[in-house]
């Protein structure tokens, strides 16, 4: 008897234990802060690759994860108080999009794991001190935003040779001013040396667009070049209008621009860095230390031209540069 009440006790405990670890599977679900400069309603393509990554690693939304999803709409100065409360909610990972948000999350916590994307400077910016070795709480990927300028500007000279007046419009504060001041030098090299000036200009928000071109218009600028920002991608629409209809070539930074209507960009594929974003929220997820996982940048890089546009404005593009261009849209 004895024997027989131990072997129906063990059958129990077999069959309680796996019932209770996968309740307490179950119950486990990782809770992710989303913090962005964007606007939630804008497709921004590089948000999609993300989340379907995180999907392909097996993270799904109501079964093992939850997003609190906080977007500043383009307005910079609400980024601190919705890293605030994703803070508040006590999430087990924040991730951001473009630098100001990356810079509030910094700033908001010293020990909930960050991963950034889009962010085109992190040493300039502050946000890391060392791309190997970031330490921290805080790691991601950027996508080279000021080393890329002096081929924008050469890409633009190709396409327009008589340029001698080129405007660089900037976002102030976005990316940081170091930043900002470095890819300045290096443009003012290129230009120096392809006997063009080149004119900063300054937008706050999509209020300063109009003025800001009607500037450049009478300034007789002859091709812009615009420094990654997010509420320049948040725009993209208009300012991709705006030059159209001032006929001024302009190169970008993201394709999605062309897209749009832009003349041309270069730059790495956004979509692809956040397929790769997710994998780094996948492995703190999993246990790894943000502080172990070094900044990641971009090392294939995309020329996307629209014909069409340039049709529009008077330009015929060189075949060489044809023949080097990822994407031809007609």
């Amino acid at each position: 008897m004895i024997e027989r009440r131990t072997f129906v006790a063990g059958i129990g405990l077999m069959l309680v234990a796996p019932c209770t670890a996968e309740a307490q599977q179950r119950a486990k679900v990782n809770r992710l802060g989303f913090l962005s400069l964007l606007s939630g309603s804008d497709p921004f393509p590089p948000r999609g690759a993300f989340l379907q990554a995180l999907r392909d690693l097996g993270w799904v939304e109501g079964r093992n994860i939850t997003i609190e999803w906080r977007f500043a709409n383009g307005i910079a100065e609400r980024l601190p108080e919705l890293a605030a409360q994703l803070v508040h909610l006590r999430v087990d990972l924040i991730f951001t999009e473009t630098t100001p948000a990356a810079l509030a999350a910094k700033q908001a916590t010293t020990t909930i794991p960050i991963v950034f994307n889009a962010v085109a400077d992190p040493l300039g910016s502050g946000i890391v001190s060392n791309l190997a070795r970031p330490g921290g709480n805080i790691t991601g990927w950027s996508f080279l935003g000021a080393e890329l300028s002096r081929k924008r500007f050469e890409f633009l000279k190709e396409t327009v040779p008589t340029l001698t007046r080129v405007g660089l419009l900037v976002h102030p504060g976005v990316p940081s001013e170091v930043t900002v001041n470095s890819i300045l030098r290096d443009l003012q090299s290129a230009a120096k040396s392809s006997s063009v000036f080149l004119q900063r200009f300054d937008a706050r928000g999509p209020q300063d667009f109009d003025g800001v071109f009607s500037t450049m218009m009478r300034e007789k600028i002859g091709g812009l070049i615009l420094v990654p920002s997010g509420m320049f991608l948040d725009h993209r629409q208009r300012l991709g209008e705006l030059a159209a209809r001032t006929r001024l070539p302009a190169i970008f930074f993201f394709r999605e621009f062309v897209e749009t209507g832009g003349l041309m960009s270069y730059g790495p594929s956004f979509p692809d860095l956040g397929r790769r974003a997710a994998t780094y929220v996948d492995r703190i997820l999993k246990g790894a230390r943000p502080s172990d996982l070094p900044v990641q940048q971009p090392t294939e890089f995309e020329l996307v031209i629209n014909v069409k546009t340039a049709k529009t404005l008077g330009l015929t593009i060189p075949p060489s540069l044809l023949l080097r261009a990822d994407q031809v849209l007609e």
